[in-house]
């Protein structure tokens, strides 16, 4: 008898085990080490490099001090980089952290995880990047602004259409073939590269007057306040790094490639983010990125006129369309994985036979964040959902000292640099951010750990509904 969230019950690159309906065919490692690096480099860099900048300078006031926002954040990030890059190499299934949660404490865990993901933080994050991809897009066709129809309380935009068009668009994509997946991604991921790094070049060469002195400084939280603040911009413009572990039953050589493309690809986007702000900050001053909310727009509009503004929207539409398809590519894989468990609605384990990917699980996805998108309640249920789901990603981060306990034999191709300390930084970080939003916004924290809890009742219903099937399986021995 298997038990549901079982090492064999996650198996899918052998099809060994799992509900019945999932065996027919199995998920094809096709994911190269690019692709996977792209999903890394891609789904991070989406409009939070063109947006966080404004935000930081208001919180900390200073040039300096933003910098060393920066470095905090990344250096916050490749500590959970590192450590994650065991966990994926040594469980390189689909999921995740469902993998790491579900075999360090038991089943539930990983359920609330995926609950999360399914519901709100994936679907919602999804639905946030197909929203801005429109906004942008709204520069050269303004129509996309214009509302299109008013029903009750809610009002419809040209534009949330087309963002719900492109998010079940790129589901079709990933339907149709990870290999095709993963190779949009590549592409949209290169391009996206050539652009930014065309945006730091414009500003790095430019040989223009020099920003202004600010006569008066900008106004901001007390230090520690206003720094912790702006690190939450920080981290939410990192955000991203751990998604290539959702596909890690995909990728070629897992225990070499996920290692690689999670430290490698971090280390490129800390050095992007770090690179852009020296040139945005080298052409406007604090009080100017202060007073603008699309900082990249304000800096390439003084190097190139008009045109340099229509040169940033373009390059925030093609990383934001490449986060996009890394976050469908990848959050996909999650539910399905909980569905292979017995955790989720069977048909989402479903692996189509000819194009071996997680179809069903992809359409429902994609299809609740263009609901998500339509509702416009999505920033809403983000914004609800991040402490719990901060708690779920620190415990992923601690399980590589429970797995190491209680998995000593596991093999582990990689083995965390700096073990124990890196962790313990990672961990210590995600306590003191956790600390500072229960205290600054008490009632939305709990109100974002209650809407996970809400799934409680259906792990139930599909934990028992799981036991029951193994029990009358005509292979149980």
């Amino acid at each position: 008898m298997t038990e549901p969230g079982s090492t064999e019950a996650r198996a899918t690159e052998t099809g060994a085990a799992g509900p019945p309906a999932s065996r027919t065919a199995d998920l094809r490692r096709d994911l190269g080490v690019f692709a996977a690096l792209a999903i890394v480099i891609g789904t991070v860099i989406g409009s939070g490099i063109f947006r966080v900048p404004q935000s930081m300078v208001l919180n900390v006031g200073s040039v300096r001090l933003v910098f060393a926002v920066w470095i905090a954040g990344g250096a916050l990030s490749m500590a959970g980089a590192l450590t994650y890059a065991e966990l994926a190499a040594a469980l390189p299934g689909a999921g995740g952290e469902y993998v790491y949660l579900t075999e360090a404490y038991g089943p539930l865990w990983g359920f609330l995880y995926s609950w999360t993901q399914m519901w709100v933080a994936k679907s919602g994050s999804i639905a946030t990047l197909a929203t801005a991809f429109f906004e942008y897009t709204a520069f050269f066709l303004p129509k996309f602004e214009q509302i299109w129809i008013t029903a009750g309380p809610f009002q419809i935009r040209y534009g949330q259409l087309f963002a719900m068009a492109l998010i079940l668009f790129l589901g079709l994509v990933n339907y149709f073939g990870v290999k095709i997946g993963g190779g949009v991604q590549i592409a949209v991921t290169v391009v996206k590269l050539g652009l930014i790094g065309f945006l730091i070049l414009a500003g790095l060469l430019y040989s223009g007057p020099a920003p202004h002195v600010d006569a008066h400084p900008i106004a901001t939280p007390p230090l520690f306040a206003g720094f912790i603040a702006a690190l939450v911009g920080a981290l939410w413009a990192y955000d991203g790094w751990n998604n290539v572990g959702m596909v890690a039953s995909e990728v070629k050589n897992p225990g070499r490639n996920l290692p690689i493309s999670l430290i490698s690809g971090l280390g490129v986007v800390i050095a992007i983010y770090m690179l852009a702000n020296w040139a945005y900050f080298r052409l406007l001053s604090a009080g100017e990125v202060g007073a603008r909310k699309l900082v990249a727009a304000e800096m390439m509009q003084r190097v190139q006129g008009p045109v340099g503004a229509a040169i940033v929207s373009v390059a925030a539409m093609i990383s934001i369309f490449a986060a996009l398809n890394g976050s469908i590519l990848s959050g996909s894989r999650v539910p399905f994985a909980a569905a292979r468990d017995g955790l989720f609605f069977r048909s989402a384990a479903r692996v189509h036979p000819a194009f071996r990917t997680p179809g069903v699980s992809i359409l429902m996805l994609t299809g609740w964040s263009a609901l998500l998108v339509l509702s416009g309640k999505y920033e809403e249920l983000y914004n609800f959902v991040i402490f719990g789901s901060w708690i779920l990603y620190a415990m992923a981060c601690a399980s590589v000292f429970v797995l190491r306990r209680k998995r000593p034999d596991l093999p582990r191709p990689y083995r965390t640099f700096g073990y124990p300390v890196v962790p313990i930084l990672f961990l210590a970080g995600a306590a003191v951010l956790e600390l500072t939003t229960l205290w600054d916004n008490p009632a939305q924290s709990f109100e974002g750990i209650l809407l996970i809890l809400i799934g409680l009742p259906f792990y139930f219903y599909w934990r028992r509904r799981a036991g029951a099937a193994t029990q009358n399986s005509p292979e149980r021995p």
